[in-house]
């Protein structure tokens, strides 16, 4: 190219960018007038899908943003994660995954706009519906509520997060459109007045310059909602759409109509069978609200994975069903960002009902099979514990600060031990020890608390217990701290003199790792090359119950009863060359051996 026609193309790309700059800081307004949602003015429809960034690796969000558009969104939705950026009181974590600002501000770039939901509370079948886990540290704390244990730091956490945000909004040139205040809170309660305190949070902290609204089950916006904000309905799966707006009508009859979370798919609970959703009704659910003019954001459009420990659980107070790593949602995008039959069927009808032509559709890299590798070294549970803590009596994890990862309790019987082994209020399973041999497992969500023990004066009783998932939904949420959360009784009389080790798992590649044989609680080393990378997903069948570590990165849980018996390991996770694994199995057996899948297995079967 000549010097001076390569100027010119300089000078024009130059332009363009500046334009494309002064295109995105340039103020906007989104409102409701007449029953609708304006943009500048002028009538806007939402179509948007949710995705959450804590569960996407960063360096895909962009990927996963592309294949928005090229369905035919307009918008992204995405909750706001106050544990994962507030692990302990005061302390922040913006960075890496947790830069939810960056993630706003490529939507942007790629064309969406953004409906943001930063709680306090979101629910999202993640752990703890979003809390940090030391607000439990205070026994007498009310969550969800006007107590000011609860306020006083919730109001930290929005301003913190007002500092990140606020300037993101539409009216400051951004593109968050619409901020949802609390979440789905008349499946909860009816306490206006913490609403009101809640809406008041969200206003102090910035978030003036975006449309904010509230959203619950049609026949909850009573309970739910602010007289002074729009409200959005959340409904799906074989719900009839008609009916869920005629709802919504007899309490807003002037609109505007906006269904906030579509549930185009379900979650997965250990123990039960993969959701598998049917697409065609979803389809024509979805172009009945199109064809009215509605606003619709779809749950989920990508659902992702809950790393490490994130995943939730559910419980209606007596049965407690935790949720799989995975969270594929039977979603238009898979777990893996790969598009479904499901995408391709909600395109169409998009494009159809807009009469917009989306952009082509990305390719995405196909997912690589790794060969069979063992995993040579090993390290005793036994053999790796931290310092202990000294206790008359059990305490929970959140009593001695600790979020997530297993726990374990010793003590030593002073007299022979025969009769019923209670742990009371046991958070979430628990295997029990007799001088290291194992006499049972107690499973919370079978409904165990209980099992037999025979033992001698002098022995060493172990209750080596996991977090399986906190509670993120229901009622029953405030009583949600793990471990042994009341007590340990023996035929009636509560055991006491107690060692706790915390076991957060935070460190497994920092152990003393070895060849000797090791059977029982154990962790497993051994590793892998690449000549490139790519995605995989990492079959864990050979292994009872535990995590599996991927080149430090804690990927997920480890269960055989199923569903999920692979985890997905993103290419951004792997290296060239050597790739270190890591597995914990609290039950352990030598010669287990991993491989990589070139696709998921999420339906096992289950047991």
């Amino acid at each position: 190219m000549k010097p001076s026609l390569r100027s010119l193309a300089l000078s024009i790309l130059f332009c363009v960018a500046a334009l494309s700059a002064r295109a995105q800081t340039t103020p906007h307004t989104f409102a409701v007038a007449n029953g609708q949602f304006t943009l500048d003015g002028r009538p806007f429809r939402v179509i948007s899908g949710e995705m959450h960034y804590p569960r996407i690796p960063r360096a895909y969000w962009r990927d996963r943003l592309r294949m928005a558009r090229a369905m035919g969104l307009n918008t992204i939705t995405t909750y706001v994660f106050w544990n994962v950026h507030e692990p302990q009181p005061g302390v922040y974590d913006f960075t890496g995954n947790n830069d939810v600002a960056e993630f706003v501000r490529e939507a942007q770039q790629e064309g969406l706009y953004v409906i943001l939901r930063p709680g306090p509370y979101v629910c999202a079948e993640w752990e703890w519906g979003g809390y940090p886990a030391w607000l439990l540290k205070d026994h007498d704390i009310v969550v969800r509520s006007t107590d000011p244990k609860f306020m006083q730091p919730a109001a930290r956490w929005i301003k913190r997060l007002g500092q990140e945000l606020a300037p993101l909004q539409i009216g400051n040139g951004g593109p968050i459109i619409l901020t949802q205040v609390e979440n789905e809170y008349g499946s909860f309660g009816n306490d206006h007045e913490y609403m009101r305190q809640i809406h008041k949070l969200i206003v102090d902290a910035g978030f003036t310059k975006s449309q904010l609204y509230t959203a619950d089950g049609p026949v909850q916006v009573p309970d739910g909602s602010l007289p002074d904000l729009p409200v959005g309905i959340n409904f799906g799966g074989g719900d009839d759409p008609q009916k869920a707006f005629a709802t919504l009508k007899k309490y807003r009859p002037n609109g505007p109509f906006f269904n906030s979370e579509y549930w185009a798919g379900w979650f997965d609970h250990w123990g039960a069978k993969h959701a598998h959703t049917n697409t065609a009704q979803q389809v024509e659910h979805f172009k009945w609200m199109l064809e009215q003019g509605y606003s619709v954001s779809i749950y989920m459009f990508h659902g992702g994975t809950s790393f490490g420990w994130m995943n939730g659980a559910n419980s209606n107070g007596k049965n407690y069903e935790p949720d799989v790593t995975s969270y594929d949602y039977d979603a238009p995008l898979d777990e893996s960002g790969r598009p479904t039959p499901k995408y391709f069927a909600l395109r169409e009808a998009i494009a159809k009902t807009t009469g917009v032509t989306p952009p082509p559709v990305p390719v995405v890299p196909p997912a690589i099979a790794v060969p069979s590798f063992p995993l040579p070294e090993t390290a005793s549970l036994w053999d790796n514990l931290p310092l202990a803590i000294g206790s008359e009596q059990v305490q929970s994890m959140e009593d001695i600060g600790q979020a997530y990862g297993w726990i374990l309790y010793r003590t030593h019987l002073k007299a022979e031990a025969a009769g019923e082994l209670v742990l009371d209020q046991l958070h979430s399973y628990a295997q029990i020890y007799v001088n290291k041999k194992l006499i049972g497992t107690v499973d919370r969500r079978l409904n165990q608390n209980s099992l037999k023990l025979d033992a001698k004066p002098g022995a060493q009783l172990d209750i080596l217990v996991e977090n399986t998932g906190r509670v993120n939904f229901g009622k029953t949420i405030g009583g949600e701290r793990a471990g042994i959360t009341k007590q340990v009784t023996l035929e009636g009389k509560p055991l006491l003199g107690w060692e706790i080790y915390p076991l957060t798992m935070a460190h497994a590649d920092k152990l003393r790792f070895t060849t000797k044989p090791c059977e029982g609680p154990c962790f497993y080393r051994g590793g892998f090359d690449l000549a490139a990378t790519a995605d995989t997903f990492i079959d864990t069948g050979a292994f009872t119950k535990g995590q599996l570590w991927l080149n430090g990165r804690a990927l997920g849980r480890i269960w055989n009863i199923g569903p999920q018996r692979a985890l997905y390991a993103p290419a951004p996770f792997l290296n060239k060359g050597r790739n270190e694994t890591i597995v914990f199995d609290a039950q352990g057996r030598m010669g287990a051996t991993l491989q990589g899948l070139d696709k998921p297995m999420l339906d096992a079967a289950t047991r």
